[in-house]
């Protein structure tokens, strides 16, 4: 799909392909030591139609600015770690949570990640979330606070 471009009196607007998605429910008792996908199944825009089943397919090649938020409740702080993680087809991104610094569980935490992605056309990028412990523990992800967008910068 192109980026379309429509002139009025020499001004000329352009179409760019962007999106903006969210849980409608909260995702919960995610396990310990796993990559898990965020569900995202409410999409508040999705311009050109590029954003279907929690992943964002680039219709051109370019950079894209990638922006995430996700806000955690019932962190257990006896787990090691949590990042939020923006899988391309070319690299990964990643921002990293020590929850093991806490003298006690957390009611709430937001983790977010920003990248600008070198993206070809039909590469792929997928929101997930790693939770580390040594022991089963489990983290929620809250519907009201999460969210994933993205837009083709150039």
């Amino acid at each position: 799909m192109a980026i379309s471009k429509i002139n009025f009196n020499s001004r000329e607007l352009v179409t760019t392909p962007a999106f903006q998605a969210k849980p409608t429910n909260d995702q919960n008792n995610i396990t310990a030591d796993s990559l898990t996908d965020i569900v995202l199944d409410d999409e508040r825009f999705d311009i050109n139609g590029d954003f279907a089943s929690n992943t964002f397919t680039a219709p051109l090649t370019g950079k894209y600015l990638l922006t995430a938020s996700i806000r955690l409740h019932d962190i257990d702080s006896a787990g090691s770690y949590i990042y939020i993680y923006l899988a391309t087809s070319n690299q990964n991104y990643q921002n990293i949570h020590s929850s093991n610094r806490y003298s006690g569980d957390l009611s709430y935490h937001t983790l977010t990640i920003t990248a600008v992605a070198d993206m070809d056309a039909n590469d792929t990028v997928k929101m997930k979330l790693y939770f580390s412990s040594d022991s089963a523990n489990q983290v929620d992800v809250d519907n009201g606070g999460t969210h994933f967008s993205g837009c083709l910068l150039a």
